[in-house]
């Protein structure tokens, strides 16, 4: 479906750099710095020193503990390590630091926290973004895992500029800075400085999931996060803690529930006419529950969406948002043979649609998929 104008609106095509907040950093050094990281996270290190990645920490059971990103680092003494990103609220999630040190055991690295030496900022909207964007190409897998294919030639996909990394999580998500704590970065004297709602408003429009609203540690998969999709998993690498239960799921399993954007809307108004969200959205918490309702049968033998089972409202702002859906509810509400609802706690109720943002993989027809798609 093509964005309605109301959408199309909220995006900033101008140059923007916006600081993200509630963000940790911890320093990873040593020589054995990329086999630490490389036996813990989902994605594997780049062979390549120099090189950024985003991946997850998950824990044995295959959940999500925290996304990250993380950044190849060099000292000013000239000691090449990492440095590793992450949201630092309160969650369910044992604290990321102390959890590392339970792995480094004899291996000869160490551990610092730094986030009193960084800020983290997003940029997006210039040439040089977009620079480094190329068509997506992708893999699609029986299971419904969707990986992203980068060439086997040229730059890093992440990129390698010191404090740099590329956000490749969605096309057009632009770069992501570390910068020194309570600098600008250079980008401000060319950029529009915009808030961090700006920055959320920015990566929601893209569909990109992010921190612990987004992907509830201990609670979240992987998969259903997107994660795939975002380039941050590696169901080809070795051992890491939470691969059995993620390869099994890629090889074997089906995945039934994916993070999308919604519009929340006003159950009277369709969003293909709205032009303008209105001045009075307001704030909705997340986890609110986003319920189906059947509004026709239409073909008897064509599937339902069950009538148990819900969905959850993640981030939102501005009267958009990130939301985890069954997408056999997806696709009826895509047929026009349900509605999604939410309620708030002053039992006002909003409908919630779903949409893909223009970059989202389109799976190729089913013929080309059972020759191309790997088992």
């Amino acid at each position: 479906m093509p964005l309605p104008p109301a959408l199309r609106a909220l995006i900033r095509n101008t140059p923007s750099v916006a600081p993200v907040p509630h963000r940790a950093v911890i320093s990873v050094t040593g020589s054995q710095a990329a086999e630490f990281l490389n036996g813990l996270t989902a994605a594997s290190v780049p062979r390549h020193p120099y090189s950024h990645f985003y991946s997850a920490f998950l824990h044995a059971q295959g959940r999500v503990l925290h996304d990250v990103f993380i950044y190849a680092h060099t000292n000013p003494a000239g000691r090449s390590g990492y440095l590793v990103e992450y949201d630092a609220r309160p969650s369910e999630a044992p604290p990321v630091l102390p959890t590392l040190k339970r792995y480094v055991l004899r291996s000869k690295v160490k551990l610092r926290d730094v986030s009193d030496e960084y800020d983290v900022w997003a940029t997006w909207g210039s040439e040089a973004e977009r620079s480094w964007e190329t068509e997506r190409q992708w893999d699609f897998a029986q299971s419904g895992v969707i990986e992203p294919v980068w060439a086997q030639t040229g730059e890093w996909p992440w990129g390698s500029a010191p404090g740099l990394l590329r956000d490749r999580r969605a096309v057009g998500m632009g770069a992501r800075l570390l910068v020194r704590k309570g600098d600008r970065p250079q980008a401000a004297s060319t950029h529009d400085v915009v808030s961090s709602d700006d920055y959320m408003l920015h990566r929601i429009l893209h569909g990109v999931p992010e921190g612990i609203d987004d992907i509830p540690p201990m609670q979240a998969f992987p998969m259903d996060s997107n994660m795939d999709i975002m380039g941050g998993l590696d169901f080809r690498k070795g051992c890491y803690v939470g691969q059995e239960l993620t390869v099994r799921t890629y090889h074997t399993g089906q995945l039934r529930k994916r993070i999308l954007p919604v519009v929340l809307h006003k159950p009277d108004t369709s969003i293909t006419n709205l032009q303008r969200f209105p001045d009075d959205m307001p704030p909705f918490p997340t986890q609110l529950d986003i319920r189906p309702q059947t509004l026709y049968a239409g073909d008897e033998s064509a599937s339902r969406p069950r009538p148990r089972g819900t969905g959850k409202l993640l981030s939102s702002v501005r009267g958009v948002g990130l939301a985890l859906l069954r997408l056999e509810q997806v696709e009826a509400v895509e047929q026009g043979r349900a509605r999604f609802s939410l309620t708030t706690g002053e039992g006002q109720e909003w409908s919630v649609t779903p949409y893909r943002p223009d970059w989202w993989p389109q799976p190729p027809p089913e013929t080309e998929r059972g020759e191309d798609v790997k088992a």
